[in-house]
């Protein structure tokens, strides 16, 4: 019934993204807004399909409701196929046990039966929550012209960053010998990027062992890489050259959408030869009115700007009235700015509204980012500091929520 893949690719999409603090509060993090239109999973999925893979698993835990309505039946990244596709894999209750998804490597194992049904050859395995473009069926080629059991993508960073990351120590043809978690003294700079091609028959055989052992955390990273080196496996580290960006923190995520902007960004959007797909809603084009400025800037569909938006990311429904002024800042969907308000270094979450001549954020010598969260309200003249995060804990000190709750 199911026709044979070459590869199949599993998508990790189950995180908590415990420090994104109120933007993962309702949602999971592959799922939060970026760059305008998009989520973060999209970026991962449009790799997957510009690569020619065709069958993703995405495997989902927390807060799955939002995500799961997102992807829907994959039509918008053309993987709403009869065989293969898109297929959301939650945890379940078998005949004799259930399981929350223990770690990495537990979730993929609870998921076999994905893998074996379309008889792979190789698994791919992706994380959900980095912003990137990158071309899998080259990493694919790599992996088979070296015949390694295992293939992980490594991202060469600064040394003085590199106890930050797993680091992969290897000899001169990229043969993995060694793996480090954050490192106190690196040998190397080869930074993991969490993503791994492994031979589907060996990757059963570590995962069911790595499941009986009341020992192990379950964890690609932790468990099965070392376990595999141990072992005497061939593991090579295939090299990427581009951008790559763990957008799990607030400062992270603010600095992923700025890399958006200027004549020549950081991460570009706009190669024709490389589309980021996504799934829209059907909003009215941008009004931007007579009098209004816009500089160095994305606009997204049904935003309505009468005042000054400066090095900023809107999302879809944005207004932004007279005498507002919107700097340096990430804005998501249904957002209000109201007139004679000032946000500047802050992300403002879906349906916010910025009361009259209210300021919120504003530049520090760390750039700390101001965090608005979801439905709330903040009072017509109230002052948010620099680096305070406005949620349902404090929101009664600066205005309300919309909703009179």
């Amino acid at each position: 019934m199911y026709r044979k893949k070459e590869c199949v690719a599993m998508l990790l999409a189950g995180g908590q993204g415990s420090r994104l603090y109120s933007l993962t509060e309702k949602t999971a993090k592959p799922a939060v807004p970026f760059g305008g239109k998009y989520r973060i999973i999209d970026f991962p999925m449009s790799n997957c399909v510009n690569s020619g893979i065709d069958t993703v698993g995405v495997l989902t835990q927390y807060q799955p409701l939002v995500l799961n309505e997102y992807i829907g039946n994959g039509q918008p990244w053309d993987l709403d196929r009869t065989r293969g596709g898109v297929m959301v894999l939650p945890p379940y209750q078998g005949k004799k046990s259930s399981d929350w998804y223990k770690g990495t490597a537990n979730a993929i194992y609870q998921n076999l039966n994905f893998i074996e049904r379309y008889d792979a050859e190789y698994v791919l395995i992706l994380s959900g929550d980095h912003i990137y473009k990158m071309d899998y069926n080259k990493m694919l080629a790599y992996h088979k012209k070296t015949g390694a059991d295992c293939t992980i993508a490594v991202l060469e960073v600064p040394m003085d960053q590199a106890s930050r990351f797993g680091i992969l120590n290897t000899e001169e043809d990229n043969r993995i010998y060694e793996f480090e978690e954050k490192p106190k003294n690196p040998k190397s700079n080869k930074a993991s990027m969490g993503i791994y091609i492994f031979k589907a028959d060996l990757l059963k055989k570590y995962l069911t062992e790595d499941n009986d052992d009341p020992t192990s955390s379950n964890d690609f990273g932790k468990n099965i890489i070392p376990k595999m080196l141990g072992d005497g496996r061939l593991m090579y580290a295939y090299l990427f050259e581009g951008y790559w960006k763990d957008v799990g923190t607030i400062q992270s995520l603010w600095e992923a959408n700025m890399d958006l902007l200027g004549r020549n960004p950081k991460f570009n959007l706009y190669d024709k030869s490389w589309r980021i797909f996504y799934r829209h809603n059907a909003e009215p084009p941008q009004k931007i009115v007579a009098g209004a400025r816009v500089s160095d800037s994305m606009i997204t569909e049904g935003c309505h700007i009468s005042g000054t938006v400066e090095s900023s990311v809107l999302s879809e429904s944005v207004t932004v009235e007279p005498g507002a002024i919107v700097r340096n800042s990430v804005l998501m969907s249904g957002v209000t700015v109201k007139s004679g308000a000032v946000v500047d270094y802050a992300i403002i979450d879906h349906d916010s509204v910025i009361g009259e001549n209210a300021w919120v954020g504003g530049p520090s010598e760390k750039n700390a980012i101001t965090v608005v969260a979801a439905g709330l309200a903040i009072a017509e003249g109230k002052s948010v500091e620099c680096g305070v995060m406005v949620d349902d804990s404090n929101i009664a000190d600066y205005g309300s929520r919309k909703d009179g709750e």
